[in-house]
């Protein structure tokens, strides 16, 4: 996949000048590849980006889920809580006025990513379940998951990893669903919840 012709592309389209593109590429580049991102990384965004091809025909605003696919994750500290915040904060500072994109509905959606629930807007939901692919994967690709997001926790000790680990898990298999669409419930709500019960009794 050619990330950076599916990025110019849209930022041409969206009204950036060919000159600021390559700047901001390589902002977003730079961000994506620190080394202790291990699975928040390029090949995040590149699963997504096949999700959101996949599905493209569904969405009403395909242009401002495309780039917050690309945007959801520029800010991300394992430190702090407010990582979408940030990221949805910094997508939208670097718009030219005469941007033609839905500014407020970016923000949303990269805001959702946060909690992943239920949105009235529809295309929220899609790009929500975009991010979460990952858990209905099968299970030898599931384990690599759960090997980079602890890599990147590293710095905190099993002790305080499992039991935030373990919650988080249990709370998507409290939700009445996982993924927002249908489409997705259909094809990927099982096996997302089978992964999720192997990984806690394995923690």
């Amino acid at each position: 996949m050619d990330l950076y012709s599916i990025y110019s592309d849209l930022f041409l389209t969206i009204g950036f000048t060919p000159s600021s593109i390559s700047k901001q590429w390589q902002d977003l580049k730079k961000a994506y590849s620190t080394k202790y991102r291990r699975y928040h990384n390029l090949t995040h965004i590149e699963a997504m980006i096949d999700s959101f091809t996949s599905y493209k025909e569904y969405l009403e605003h395909p242009n401002e889920v495309l780039y917050a696919i690309f945007y959801h994750d520029i800010i991300y500290k394992t430190t702090r809580k407010d990582n979408e915040l940030k990221s949805a904060e910094y997508a939208l500072k670097i718009l030219p006025e005469n941007i033609i994109l839905d500014k407020i509905l970016v923000y949303d959606m990269i805001c959702a990513t946060q909690l992943h629930q239920h949105n009235s807007i529809q295309d929220v939901n899609w790009l929500i379940d975009f991010d979460l692919k990952i858990l209905a994967s099968d299970w030898k690709e599931y384990q690599m998951y759960c090997q980079q997001i602890r890599k990147e926790y590293n710095i905190y000790p099993d002790l305080l990893y499992k039991p935030g680990r373990k919650k988080a898990l249990e709370h998507f298999l409290e939700n009445d669903f996982i993924f927002q669409t249908e489409a997705f419930r259909t094809q990927y709500e099982d096996k997302a919840r089978e992964n999720i019960k192997q990984e806690i009794n394995q923690l």
